[in-house]
């Protein structure tokens, strides 16, 4: 009889050093290891130069729409699902990891202004120009693939307002929602009048958020410079700052409750403490043209911002200056930015009608990693950190490439914050004492307060 087998040599497809890998103690004495810190200064600095090389943050764009994206809306449980409405009253509905548009609502006439979801996720509230506030259901087709026949589709529930609408967003845990625009309007889904009406002698309100854990808790900009909170427990507000100039968006940190960011016009972004207005906690600046949108990371610990001057930047909450600039030639002015939350991601919407995915990270690898490559980039990671306030390691760190318009928006920028330091110095100098008292660079923004 005769039989055949498979033979294999196993040193094909094994390492070399597969059966000789024997686990050495190690003696950490510093006296036998002279010369570790100079090793390890050079890898990290081989490290910080590997993130730069690496630093690829751009994803994908999702292009589908005819005019400028007005807002998105990401899903609260589906991290594939993402909503984007445009300034031609269009929703769509994408499945980001294909890339596709899976569903085309024609939801308002005019600008979508806002979009936000139920906590269980399975309706969609968006309101328009059109001053009507649409209920639709999309728990159907949510994974689905793009048809190549568009169908028309009708909202599963409408309220028609006498009201204009700027901003929507819903309770974390009652069916209830507010939406902001000529007032502020508290209302539940099942009536067609709004359950509450909160006043504060403003004109208009722009934005308007819900506080993901202190639910009872509602922010809004309004357009006379002020930041508003209001309280769904009572029928007035409870608290207002006044800023230098306009609140352009503003969002709740989902780990601290009470602290929040606002987007501002004059350039640069502010983290509030509720409990104390009379200063930010922090600062955020870099940005050389409006900012017109804010998010919080789901950890609570780092922020994007999207700005007029065609760029996207990342905060850390306790720094004011970016860590990470995005940009590229055919973006645009921002319009909306979003955090995944996978904190993995972050997408950005713009006036040339292009939705765009970047890494949160961009030197970060993706796809599936083997455990010695995970432990490598530990590794350098840790070595970056340690090494981080070393002058080269921290030059290369730091060193963006920005557009023309940014590098020169920021040097007119910091010649004119150098000019008006210099000028409150020589004034404060030049008068009787206690007269020119110091201002701190943190209330300088701050005109009021009211409780």
């Amino acid at each position: 009889m005769k039989v055949k087998v498979l033979s294999r040599n196993p040193d094909r497809y094994f390492r070399e050093t597969k059966f000789d890998l024997h686990k050495v103690p190690r003696n950490y004495d510093p006296a036998l290891h002279p010369f570790e810190v100079q090793r390890e200064y050079t890898r990290a600095l081989n490290a910080v130069k590997l993130e730069r090389v690496f630093a690829k943050p751009f994803v994908g764009a999702l292009d589908g729409h005819g005019d400028v994206v007005s807002c998105l809306g990401k899903h609260p449980t589906q991290l594939s699902c993402l909503f984007s409405g445009d300034a031609d009253g269009i929703v769509k509905q994408w499945n980001v990891p294909w890339r596709k548009c899976i569903r085309t609502l024609k939801a308002h006439q005019g600008y979508v202004k806002g979009l936000t979801f139920t906590p269980d996720g399975e309706t969609l509230i968006s309101v328009g120009d059109d001053k009507n506030i649409q209920f639709w259901d999309i728990t159907t087709n949510i994974h689905g693939e793009s048809s190549s026949t568009e169908i028309e589709e009708t909202p599963k529930h409408s309220i028609p307002t006498k009201y204009n609408l700027h901003s929507v967003t819903h309770h974390s845990k009652k069916k209830q929602f507010a939406t902001c625009g000529d007032t502020c309007l508290l209302w539940d889904s099942s009536r067609t009048a709004p359950l509450q009406e909160f006043q504060w002698g403003v004109d208009t309100l722009n934005c308007v958020r819900f506080n993901p854990s202190q639910s009872n808790i509602l922010g809004a900009c309004a357009s006379d410079r002020s930041v508003l909170l209001y309280d769904i427990r009572g029928n007035s507000p409870i608290r207002k700052v006044v800023l230098k100039m306009r609140g352009n968006a503003m969002c709740w940190n989902p780990m601290e409750p009470f602290v929040f960011a606002i987007a501002n016009e004059d350039y640069n972004s502010y983290m509030f403490d509720m409990r104390r207005l009379k200063f930010p906690l922090n600062v955020l600046k870099d940005h050389v043209s409006a900012v017109t949108d804010i998010d919080f990371s789901p950890t609570g610990k780092e922020l994007v911002t999207g700005s007029w001057d065609k760029t996207v930047r990342i905060f850390e909450a306790d720094k004011g200056h970016s860590r990470e600039i995005y940009h590229t030639k055919r973006m645009q002015r921002l319009t909306c930015v979003q955090w995944t939350l996978d904190n993995k991601y972050i997408i950005s919407g713009s006036d040339e009608m292009n939705i765009r995915i970047w890494k949160a990270k961009a030197w970060e690898k993706l796809g599936v990693m083997s455990t010695r490559q995970r432990e490598a980039l530990n590794y350098s990671e840790a070595l970056k950190e340690k090494f981080a306030h070393f002058p080269q390691v921290k030059r290369i760190a730091r060193h963006r490439h920005v557009p023309k318009h940014v590098f020169t928006g920021r040097q007119e920028h910091r010649i004119i914050r150098e000019s008006q330091t210099r000028k409150e110095g020589n004034r404060r100098a030049h008068q009787k004492p206690g007269t020119a008292t110091y201002i701190p660079e943190r209330t300088k923004s701050i005109v009021q307060e009211m409780e």
